[in-house]
């Protein structure tokens, strides 16, 4: 069987522990910003990096994801312009970096043309909440095992034991474990019956990490999804810190300080 062999992968090898992700939408808040956010986010000590790639149709976003992504597409990000934006990104860092976008971005792009811009500017995995599982095996898993790109498919209280071992599975990075069946940043703090679940699937053994997000908002609630998982991924809280903020660096900083300084 082909594995994957990149930053995200050899960082689960090393590190299985208290791994801090955090997304953020390209070009927000301001268009040129993605770059300096990505190495401010590497610099305060972020273990991993999604970026979200703005769409004006966003099934899983809550409310501050989506104003983000809109607000970004009106700054004039695309596809094209985050690559352009990213092209030496890897001279910067070598934190492992990870687009999350909407299967239909990647369709109007080109399947190929999008894998060949990930590999030359580095990037580890991909996060596609729209992807079935099925269309993925049949038609793109050799493309991304080909192109070395890693895949992390999402999991919700919901989802029935037989789908969760097909996640497991599947995916090649993390498994997203989504800690509420509502849309992103909707609720704050980490509810008994949230832990409940987290304990459920803990329990199963996976061989997949596991990463925790959708409502981890500060330090408490991310050392809380670290105890069942190998890690949490902030995203709207990180997005209402960045609004209206004109140094991004010291707000990214600010921030990260806050979740990982006791």
């Amino acid at each position: 069987m082909e594995i994957v062999n990149n930053r995200l992968t050899r960082l689960f090898e090393s590190n299985r522990e208290n791994l801090l992700t955090v997304y953020f939408t390209g070009g927000f808040p301001n268009l040129n910003d993605t770059s300096s956010i990505i190495c401010s986010l590497a610099d305060a000590g972020v273990n991993i990096i999604e970026i979200g790639i703005p769409y004006s149709d966003p099934l899983a976003d809550g409310p501050v994801i989506q104003e983000s992504g809109m607000a970004a597409i009106s700054n004039g990000m695309s596809l094209e312009v985050l690559f352009q934006q990213l092209v030496d990104i890897r001279s910067k860092t070598e934190v492992p970096l990870i687009l999350m976008g909407y299967f239909n971005q990647l369709l109007q792009y080109g399947i190929d043309k999008f894998l060949a811009d990930c590999v030359k500017i580095g990037i580890d995995g991909l996060i596609i909440p729209d992807l079935p599982l099925l269309e993925y095996e049949q038609f793109y898993k050799e493309k991304l095992l080909k192109n070395n790109i890693s895949i992390s498919f999402l999991i919700t209280p919901q989802t029935e034991i037989s789908r969760i071992h097909q996640v497991d599975m599947l995916s090649t990075g993390f498994i997203y474990v989504v800690s509420d069946s509502s849309i992103t940043g909707m609720k704050s703090g980490i509810s008994a019956q949230q832990i409940s679940y987290f304990e459920r699937i803990k329990s199963l053994n996976l061989k997949t990490p596991q990463l925790i997000g959708f409502g981890i908002s500060d330090r408490k609630s991310y050392l809380t999804a670290c105890q069942f998982a190998n890690g949490a991924i902030i995203g709207s809280a990180f997005i209402k810190h960045l609004k209206d903020k004109n140094e991004v660096d010291k707000a990214t900083n600010e921030f990260i300080n806050l979740i990982l300084k006791e």
